[in-house]
């Protein structure tokens, strides 16, 4: 009975396989990238180490701005840069900050003097501040203090400082500094000693985020990170025609974390950036250009100083002289990088780390990095822009688009008593976000959301994802009421979702069919969840059952289905992750139950994928629970009705494996080879970790650099809406 597997669902889809997307932002609104030790968890402990309520929500208008600075949070709020989250190791749950989001939750003004940028710049509450302008600041030199939770962001191409900057003392936190053009401090000296003017510089502060700026010309540097800041993320920002472009450490301390990426940085002479002593500095897809016969010559370009740990990887480097440098006591591993005209030392050596055990990113081939920078790097005409009017016709416009919130709750407090009146209410081919709240409580009920209702959000309100649960016991062999049948295993779910853009939060969805009961039953396959669907996320909820606890399926065999899974429990016994979408489950934990008899076996996933399809992604999670030592396979394949041309695909990447797995962790299925398909470790620890073998293959880095979440998510960016 375990090794058949219900043959009247579909076959897997197919479609062109897709790339990694050109940039990778949070995954997440509400739950930053950070990787999770994961292994702490507890299933008991509600939202456990993942947090609750972890980011600010977008303020309510305020009607009590001046003329000088305008508040315009009601349309700033609806913009898609008001929603946008740092990535890389600004995206890092650590210090009490989990990622770095700015002003997110306080009002937003509009600033276009330089006494109102610095009043809401230093204010205690948080704060979006648009700059409309150009500001000059007086005296020349002069730096902000900026306070944290803050985002500070030009408007459009508008946004102008000139003749000065920020800075961000110790312990200033939660600050984006985005889209502005920061300029022309310059006193005629470029090595200039007397004038330590900055673009940005932090001296003990952490979670930053420097995006999309213009910063050039400049009397000192135009970004120092010093003193021990650390979780800091400069994306996307053009840093030109200055003696010093970037310094980073200047501290004995080891502590600083570091991303640089899609940076162009032109015309400078020294740190390009010079980094010391920092725990890891991941630099990727950067642009270096020098060109001749300027008048700033390049003397180095990346350098790794004192402790640091350096990952470069697919940069590209133009003119530059010493483009890679390092001191003996430094590492730098270099991946993919590229070398144009360059000339002097270019080195590597020592040991790194791996990012992606921090946070989830994409590169773009060092070969477009040029062309791709510099068409992308520096502000931006749409962040920081609102609607352009606000008539009575717009007003409505922004109001119908802006997210309906449905309230359920079984006590009779709410709109509706039972989920699935809640979703009968949503309008057909609805355009815009519905968030179904869903108060505390059991609600045994079948719940479908049909594919002419998207944009469908079902969050449970409790102060943990155990409070509210969706939960019933059908099975694959259970009759139907009416008489015409069973269900069949995809007619099973308690929950089932084809419409696209659906998004589950805070809650369990469980199917609790009782086996051990049923033993005369034909067909204990028992769905909780089964997506049918395309850009389905799921954040912060257990996924419960026994066989078959999660089938991730598409609409159709022809048609994409992705499914992304992060900050969840997936718990079950046989094939519980299976099906032929293309799914990632992500910093998430996968607990092994026993058998309805007690018994220790099982396989964790059964992927149906078509061969020119992405199948399941198990990424920086952990595979737990109370079974027997070496009792669980990490997959086989499922060829759905025998379907020869499938070609199932599992990778377990950068997870903590239980001794529950087996050393011999593949196996096959109704006929099928395990070893004619796509089945893969990558980097994987634990006691039910394993080294490379014919029967436990392994990625290679560079086949592992093209089996990461954003290879999978195909440029999709799931985002908590």
């Amino acid at each position: 009975m375990d090794e058949t597997r219900d043959e009247t669902r579909s076959k897997a889809a197919r479609g062109k396989a897709r790339h990694r997307r050109r940039r990778t932002t949070a995954l997440t609104a509400g739950v930053p990238l950070a990787l999770v030790a994961a292994g702490a968890l507890a299933y008991g402990n509600g939202l456990g180490v993942f947090g609750e309520g972890a980011q600010a929500h977008a303020g309510t208008a305020d009607t009590t701005a001046t003329a000088a600075a305008t508040d315009t949070t009601a349309t700033a709020a609806a913009a898609a840069w008001a929603t946008d989250v740092a990535d890389g190791f600004a995206s890092v749950n650590a210090l009490g900050q989990n990622g770095t989001y700015g002003g997110r939750g306080g009002k937003t003004v509009t600033v276009k003097t330089l006494a109102d940028l610095e009043k809401y710049a230093t204010a205690a509450e948080p704060y979006v501040i648009v700059v409309a302008g150009t500001i000059n600041m007086d005296p020349v030199g002069k730096e902000i203090k900026v306070a944290s939770d803050k985002t500070i962001v030009g408007s459009g191409t508008a946004g102008q400082i000139v003749g000065g900057g920020f800075f961000l003392g110790s312990g200033v936190h939660n600050v984006i500094i985005r889209n502005l053009t920061i300029r022309d401090t310059y006193q005629g000296t470029w090595n200039d000693k007397d004038h330590d003017f900055d673009a940005i510089q932090m001296d003990g502060a952490h979670h930053v985020w420097i995006d999309h700026n213009d910063l050039r010309h400049m009397a000192d540097g135009l970004i120092d990170v010093r003193k021990d800041s650390t979780y800091v993320t400069v994306s996307w920002n053009k840093l030109s025609n200055d003696n010093k472009a970037f310094g980073i450490g200047w501290t004995d301390n080891v502590v600083t974390d570091i991303t640089i990426h899609h940076n162009w940085i032109h015309e400078t002479e020294q740190r390009n950036p010079s980094t010391d002593n920092a725990a890891h500095a991941h630099l990727y897809n950067n642009y270096l250009q020098d060109d001749p016969d300027t008048d700033i010559t390049s003397s180095y370009g990346n350098y790794s100083r004192g402790a640091t740990k350096m990952l470069l990887e697919n940069s590209y480097f133009q003119g530059f002289k010493n483009p890679v440098i390092k001191d003996s006591t430094a590492s730098i591993v270099q991946r993919g990088n590229v070398f144009s005209g360059t000339s002097g030392r270019n080195e590597s050596g020592g040991t790194a780390f791996e990012a992606g055990s921090y946070y989830s990113y994409g590169l773009d081939k060092a070969a477009d990095v040029p062309s791709v920078v510099k068409s992308g790097a520096g502000p931006r005409s749409t962040i920081g822009t609102t609607a352009a009017t606000t008539t009575a016709a717009t007003a409505k416009a922004a109001s119908a688009a802006a997210a309906t919130t449905l309230t359920v709750a079984k006590d009779g407090t709410g709109q509706y008593t039972s989920v699935q009146a809640a979703v009968n209410a949503v309008p057909a081919n609805n355009s815009s976000r519905v968030v179904i709240s869903v108060k505390p409580g059991t609600y045994r009920e079948l719940v479908k959301v049909p594919s002419n209702k998207p944009h469908v959000t079902i969050q449970g309100s409790g102060s943990s994802r155990k409070d509210t649960v969706i939960v019933y016991n059908n099975a694959a062999g259970t009759q139907k009421p009416d008489g015409s049948g069973t269900y069949g295993t995809g007619g099973s779910a308690t929950v089932a979702v084809e419409a696209d853009d659906f998004q589950a939060r805070n809650l369990t969805i469980s199917n609790d069919f009782d086996e051990a009961a049923n033993q005369s039953l034909s067909g204990h396959q028992a769905v909780a969840l089964r997506t049918a669907a395309d850009k389905v996320f799921l954040d912060g909820v257990i996924v419960e059952g026994d066989q078959d606890t999660l089938l991730l399926d598409t609409a159709s065999k022809d048609k994409l289905g992705r499914v992304y899974m992060t900050n969840s429990y997936v718990i079950g016994n046989v094939d519980f992750i299976f099906g032929r979408a293309t799914a990632v489950i992500d910093k998430s934990v996968i607990t092994l139950k026993k058998r309805w008899d007690g018994t220790s076996a099982g396989y964790i996933t059964a992927p149906s994928t078509a061969a020119d399809r992405k199948g399941i992604l198990i990424n920086q999670s952990t595979v737990n629970g109370d079974v027997s030592a070496s009792s669980f396979y990490l997959g086989r394949p499922w060829h759905a009705g025998g379907d020869a041309t499938l070609d199932p695909q599992t990778t377990v990447r950068n997870t903590t494996l239980s001794s529950a797995i087996r050393s011999t962790p593949w196996t096959d299925m109704s006929g099928f080879s395990w070893k004619d398909d796509r089945f893969a470790e990558y980097k994987n620890t634990g006691a039910g970790s394993g080294s490379a073998s014919s029967n436990r293959p392994q990625l290679t880095d560079a086949q592992a650099a093209d089996q990461e979440v954003a290879d999978w998510l195909a440029g999709w960016t799931p985002t908590a809406s």
